[in-house]
């Protein structure tokens, strides 16, 4: 069964990361994750803080940016590797990190501490993407090395007083996590089998009833970032393809965003204030791309 030639969309530039951040060589992240490739950036997981400032992580060398139209100010650089980003309380960002967990990131001085380092007395596997969700829920995808060879990814859930729930095990590589609208459901970047699972969110049991909501074309790379706007359209970026897909509440493929102008990466989604603005991390450009998103019909 096939569905209507979904609409194409195009990218502009929003911002470029500065030639003063980039000094290509090689990086741990980079030898264990791109055969030893020399690097500049690994952006990924574009997010707003309570005041409106757009932040993104760089992988490659433990940084977080502050995104602006050309300074890109450095709010923190650190021994490890940052990979997700969500909006936390009062001031503060939450930090998923591949090395160190879960942590708290003070967007003004650039302060982080430790949240979540174990998970019952484990080490994690190396978290990636984070969201926040009803009652003050916490997502966190644990992928590590996981794959259709070793289906060993988790979904796990931090609740503000310390609880950890681990709702979901042998996913073969767990990615972006977006919330729907309402917060009833949420769905999951599933990249060693090129999905997204759609679930149900119940605050006092494991995730409920999960299925294949979007099975997106293979490749070398599988879904990773996920944003939803205010349509309830789910956006799925895949590396590799150097494409978007938008869904709508059904899973229909309505909308496609074509990055390859810039570069074939696609990594991190946000939607902007506005609510009708979809930003993109563009890792082989090192750059912030926009795209205004039309209303459905």
């Amino acid at each position: 069964m096939s569905f209507p030639a979904p609409r194409e969309l195009s990218p502009r530039l929003l911002s470029r990361l500065p030639d003063r951040h980039r000094s290509p060589r090689r990086t741990a992240w980079a030898d264990a994750h791109l055969g030893g490739r020399e690097v500049d950036s690994a952006l990924d997981a574009p997010c707003f803080d309570a005041a409106g400032n757009l932040h993104a992580v760089d992988t490659a060398f433990g940084r977080v940016f502050r995104v602006t139209p050309t300074q890109w100010p450095v709010v923190t650089e650190y021994e490890g590797w940052p990979a997700g980003l969500a909006t936390g309380p009062a001031d503060s960002l939450l930090l998923a990190d591949r090395r160190h967990g879960l942590m708290s990131l003070d967007a003004a001085t650039g302060a982080i501490a430790p949240l979540l380092e174990t998970a019952g007395g484990e080490g994690f596997k190396g978290l990636g993407a984070v969201a926040t969700g009803p009652g003050g829920q916490v997502l966190l995808s644990d992928s590590g090395r996981s794959g259709l060879q070793d289906a060993g990814g988790c979904l796990w859930r931090f609740w503000p007083d310390g609880r950890l729930d681990r709702l979901m095990g042998r996913i073969p590589g767990p990615r972006g996590i977006a919330l729907g609208r309402g917060g009833r459901h949420a769905f999951l970047a599933v990249a060693g089998s090129a999905e997204v699972w759609r679930f149900a969110l119940d605050e006092n049991a494991p995730a409920g009833m999960t299925g294949l909501f979007f099975r997106a074309p293979g490749g070398i790379a599988g879904p990773a970032g996920l944003a939803v706007d205010a349509h309830d359209r789910l956006f799925v970026a895949q590396p590799g393809h150097g494409m978007i897909w938008g869904l709508d509440a059904f899973g229909v493929p309505v909308l496609a965003i074509d990055c390859r102008a810039f570069g074939r990466s696609p990594t991190g989604l946000c939607m902007a204030p506005d609510g009708v603005t979809l930003l993109v991390t563009e890792a082989d450009s090192g750059s912030v791309l926009s795209v205004e998103l039309p209303a459905p019909g």
